[in-house]
Order: structure tokens, then sequence, then C-alpha cells
């Protein structure tokens, strides 16, 4: 029997194709304008992994989401490039020249702090303020904190999901979910030793309870109750600069969340926590065809051989 590597296989799809990441290493696999698949691997280790301190409960959480978007965002300018550059040979990173290097970080953290503001802008700005209005022709909202933020939360998941059906009827986006369904199957199949053929993962579910869907969901939630135990400010700028200071908190704590609730999905409270994320990604991940498992599973088995197992 094939020896499992005890951490928890992880991934995203990408433009045509889906990153696998493990341990060490992430890999992105696309399948090209001519039919074939295109493999490119990168070596990464974790800060948590070289840094003790970083590896810390909650810590770890909030290292583990800012190295998970910059691994996502630049699998997803390498799946762009490789889809439109048909048989053209890609210059590696490290041969570029040391300007384009700069131009590079300097693009990425435009885009980053752009990315950042929109959804600060959407899912903090947007509802606090919808539910400091209704507070004051409500209330019993303002005299009741617990509420107050159980309001915000709803408002902050209506946009949430109101933003994913949007943009799931954008056919590219289509596709990109269908990737996702892929990106899912494969990882259930390696999980429960099924055989890493898409016949095999095929038969699995397209839903998995470690899905970022599920751990936006579970942010939404622990942020009501973080939010409620801190003190409220009197005002709106304060009590909106406080609920952004308190993201790393929540981050680092949601962290902590999923990877307890994807350990113990088995369990009856567990599964009532897991179950609205689960239900978000029947939006966020569609049926793959059989190519499209073809895709994901050889990102996952170039992982898998890359860790030497």
């Amino acid at each position: 029997m094939q020896k499992k590597i005890d951490f928890a296989v992880g991934g995203q799809a990408v433009i045509e194709g889906v990153m696998m990441r493990s341990p060490n290493h992430f890999v992105v696999s696309v399948r090209k304008e001519d039919g074939k698949i295109k493999t490119r691997e990168f070596e990464f280790k974790s800060l948590t992994k070289k840094y003790k301190i970083l590896g810390l409960p909650v810590l770890r959480g909030l290292v583990n989401l800012f190295e998970s978007m910059y691994i996502g965002i630049k699998s997803l300018n390498v799946s762009n490039a490789e889809y439109i550059a048909g048989e053209k040979e890609h210059v590696e990173a490290t041969d570029r020249p040391l300007w384009k290097e700069i131009l590079s970080v300097v693009g990425y953290t435009i885009y980053m702090i752009l990315v950042f503001g929109f959804a600060i802008f959407l899912f903090k700005f947007l509802p606090l303020g919808i539910t400091e209005f209704l507070s004051s022709r409500f209330p019993f909202l303002d005299e009741n904190y617990l509420i107050f933020n159980i309001v915000d939360g709803v408002i902050k998941t209506s946009f949430f999901l109101a933003y994913l059906v949007l943009i799931s009827l954008l056919p590219d986006i289509k596709r990109v979910f269908m990737y996702h369904g892929a990106e899912h199957k494969s990882i259930w199949a390696y999980e429960l030793d099924k055989s890493l053929t898409p016949d095999s993962a095929t038969k699995q579910t397209r839903f998995h309870p470690r899905c970022g869907t599920s751990f936006i969901l579970l942010v939404i939630l622990i942020s009501i109750l973080i939010y409620t135990v801190v003190p409220t400010a009197d005002n709106f700028i304060d009590k909106f600069a406080s609920r952004v200071a308190l993201l790393p908190l929540i981050a680092g704590v949601s962290y902590e969340a999923l990877k307890l609730s994807a350990k113990h999905k088995d369990t009856f409270f567990m599964k009532a926590i897991i179950a609205p994320g689960l239900w978000f990604q029947k939006i966020t991940t569609r049926e793959p065809d059989e190519k499209q498992l073809e895709v994901a599973l050889c990102s996952l088995k170039r992982c898998l051989e890359l860790e030497r197992f």
C-alpha cells in the first residue's frame, strides 16, 4: 500500500487547471489549447517550518493565510501564462532581469492592496454601515450587541452569497468551478486510499470540509463571537477600525477551527458547523469531466512524487 503523507493535501482551481500543494512544493497543471497537460512545479516551505514561533496555534493560521494567497495568485499567473502561450517556452523567474523582478513585486503588492481594499469595503464597511443604519431605526439592535453582530453577519453572508452567484454566471468562472470540483474529488480519492485515476475520482463527492468557501463562512461565524466579547466602540469609525484590527485574530482562530472541523468531521456537532460551507460549495464547485479530473490528478500525483511518496 502507498505510504500516506501525514498532512492535509490542499489545492486550488486555476485557469484551465489545478494547483496542488504538498509540504515542500506546489504544482500547477494546465490543459493547454492543443489538449496537452503542461505541469510546472515549485519548491515552497512554509515559514511556520522555518521559524518555530510562527508555528504556534492561531499565529500559524495567519501565516498560512498569507502564504496561501501568495501561492494562489502565483498559480493563477502561471496558469494564465501557460494557457495563452501556446508552445512558447517561458523564462523562469530566476532567469529574469532584476528590473522585471522588482516590477513583478510592485505589481503584486498593488494588486494585493486593491484586493484587500475591495474585500474590506464589501464585507466589512458596507455590512457594518447597513447594520448601524438599522440600529438607528430599531433601538433593540443597539441595546443588544450580540443581535447587532448576528445581523451584521447575516448581511455579510448575503453579500458573499450574492457575489458567488453573480460570478458563477460567467462562462470562464463556470470552468474554474468545474476544476474546483475536480480538485476536491482528487483529494478525496487520495485521502480515502482510492486509486488516483479519473474513474475512481469521479465517484467521490465534489464537496470538501477544508475548502476555502467553508473557511470564509467560519470567519463570519467566529467574527460574530469575537466582536461580541470585545467592548464596542461608540461611533461607526472606531467600530469599523476595531473590526479591521481584529481581522488577524479572527483569521488565526478560524484556521484552527477549520483544521479541527476537518479532523472531527464525522461528529454531529462538527457536521452542523461544516454544513453551511458544504451548501455554499454547491455554487463554487461543478461536476468535472474526465479531462479535468486528469489535470487535477496529474497535479496531485506530481506533488506526491516530489515528496518521495
